[in-house]
């Protein structure tokens, strides 16, 4: 079974601010003659990588709301100049919304296992029934 991941988003406004910086990430390692990719890095890696890479995702929580997913796709080992070492979550470019999830604040990443991660969002039709998603965003937090 797939294990997923979840992370705080900090500084980021909506799904479609997300979008932006990571295209704007993706341009520019293609200005630096870099591989675009995008990457996630973190001082932790996941010591249940096998089970991740098997079909996980990383959710996103984004103004106290888990709304957008992306699935990882490689989990690369880094060292830094100074010896310290950390991981890169390389990240699929394609962004998931989900169902709207209340999430509180807590600092790095955490396990989300399968059976607690929201849906997806339906996408045929309006997933907020008509209403804006700012709206819909009050009301689940009543």
């Amino acid at each position: 079974m797939s294990q997923h991941l979840i992370k705080l988003s900090v500084g980021v406004e909506d799904v479609n601010h997300l979008a932006r910086l990571q295209e704007r990430r993706l341009a520019d390692a293609k200005r630096r003659g870099e591989t675009p990719e995008l990457k996630h890095v973190t001082r932790n890696t996941p010591k249940r990588a096998t089970e991740v890479l098997d079909g996980g995702s990383i959710y996103w929580v984004i103004k106290g709301f888990i709304r957008v997913r992306q699935g990882i796709v490689a989990i690369d080992k880094l060292t830094d100049a100074e010896g310290r070492s950390s991981c890169a979550l390389v990240l699929d470019e394609n962004l998931v919304r989900t169902e709207l999830m209340a999430f509180r604040p807590f600092q790095g990443w955490r396990y989300l296992s399968g059976n607690k991660a929201p849906p997806d969002a339906r996408t045929s039709g309006n997933a907020y029934h008509g209403m804006p998603q700012d709206m819909a965003v009050e009301l689940r937090a009543l």
